[in-house]
């Protein structure tokens, strides 16, 4: 089963793995083991938008960074379909960041849990979240 990591979980496992929970970090060092961890491929174009606008480190360039994710975490990137893009338009979706509706749409498309802080998710009952 995969597990989805929310963009700032992927950052936080890079960067500053002391910001993840307990919960995440466990969810993570199983999923490690089996191969499971997943995001979502808008994930990517935020963290472009993030270095763009200097808000993440600048010793290495954004495309190596972002591929450095990829290898070391063994990620399934997945596509945004047909049938997530039109679940995020829902209305169980509070939320009005696209980019998080798109992962949250993700996780629930594939059936997988998401591992996020985002409290905004958190109450969305077709969604499973670690935290």
């Amino acid at each position: 089963m995969l597990t989805i990591c929310d963009t700032h979980i992927l950052i936080f496992w890079q960067d500053a793995p002391n910001r993840l929970s307990s919960k995440a970090t466990q969810a993570i060092e199983n999923s490690l083991a089996t191969k499971s961890l997943a995001c979502s491929d808008i994930s990517f174009w935020e963290i472009a938008m993030l270095f763009k606008a200097g808000r993440l480190r600048d010793d290495v360039p954004a495309e190596q960074y972002m591929n450095d994710i990829i290898l070391a975490m063994t990620l399934n990137v997945l596509p945004v379909t047909p049938q997530i893009a039109t679940l995020s338009q829902q209305s169980l979706f509070i939320h009005k960041d696209p980019a998080d509706r798109l992962i949250a749409s993700t996780a629930i498309v594939n059936n997988a849990p998401l591992i996020s802080a985002d409290t905004k998710l958190q109450n969305i009952d077709a969604l499973s979240i670690i935290w």
